[in-house]
């Protein structure tokens, strides 16, 4: 009798290079921004649904457009080949998805933690209570990345960006750092009964505040909209300075990411 092939990882991303760094071998991305988009895109694929935003799709473009581009491990497969196999398995009524992977950037809660520190979530606080990481899945990644520094992550619906709420959060909850995808995919994790995981890399600091002209600048799909950046720059002159620094933190998260997915493998360290 055949070994069945393992099965493929979902991962939940917040942009469109983390989901191009993320898509891979046996992985499907799927991309907000946003929660409510990420969860839409995540109970998509797991119901075997089609629709316009589902994440195999734009796993389909991300490869195509953006991996070779980014320092992500080589695809042996499509993305469309892995949502082929997913229908079949659909249809046979087995297991589809060895599980989902929260993969990206996040914001630091703690002061002590750096752009570009890598976070593995022992679990995720959400509104409806704590979400605990799968314990196999955990050991796997620690395993891959041993610099890794374990702790809690908060979800948010909306950007956490003043350095005074960052503090408050890391007091009142002890959360390492805070995103705004963890909390949706353990949420989409818990209702399938699908095994949980979070990895994610420092970007903005606890102590400094994201400059509102980084959020003006900001796309619906997550890249950067100049005309906006620099209207608002053009009336807050003095957010030039803070927004240089927001870019060399990206840039420090961006290249650690991209370590890290090349550390974690073939369908993301999953067991």
């Amino acid at each position: 009798m055949a070994a069945r092939e393992p099965l493929p990882v979902l991962a939940a991303c917040g942009l469109a290079f983390e989901a191009a760094l993320a898509a891979g071998p046996g992985v499907v991305a799927a991309c907000g921004p946003g929660p409510a988009r990420l969860a839409a895109r995540l109970d998509a694929l797991l119901d075997g649904r089609r629709d316009t935003e589902s994440a195999p799709r734009q796993a389909g473009r991300l490869n195509e457009g953006l991996h070779a581009r980014v320092a992500a491990p080589a695809a042996a497969q499509p993305a469309a080949h892995v949502a082929a196999e997913t229908e079949e398995r659909l249809v046979r009524a087995e297991p589809a998805w060895a599980g989902i992977l929260s993969f990206g950037c996040a914001g630091a809660l703690d002061p002590g933690l750096a752009p570009g520190t890598c976070i593995l979530a022992t679990g995720v606080q959400t509104a409806d209570g704590f979400v605990c990481a799968d314990a196999a899945w955990l050991r796997s990644l620690a395993r891959c990345l041993p610099q890794a520094v374990h702790g809690e992550l908060a979800g948010l619906d909306a950007p956490l960006t003043s350095a005074r709420d960052k503090a408050a959060l890391w007091c009142s909850s002890g959360a390492y750092a805070v995103d705004m995808e963890s909390h949706a995919a353990a949420r989409i994790a818990r209702h399938h009964g699908l095994p949980f995981a979070a990895c994610r890399v420092v970007l903005d600091p606890a102590w400094r505040s994201v400059p509102p002209s980084a959020l003006a600048g900001m796309a619906a799909d997550g890249s950067t909209a100049p005309w906006p950046l620099l209207r608002a720059l053009a009336a807050a002159p003095g957010e030039l300075g803070p927004l240089c620094m927001l870019a060399w933190d990206a840039l420090r998260a961006r290249r650690a990411l991209g370590q890290v997915r090349a550390r974690l493998g073939a369908r993301l360290a999953a067991p």
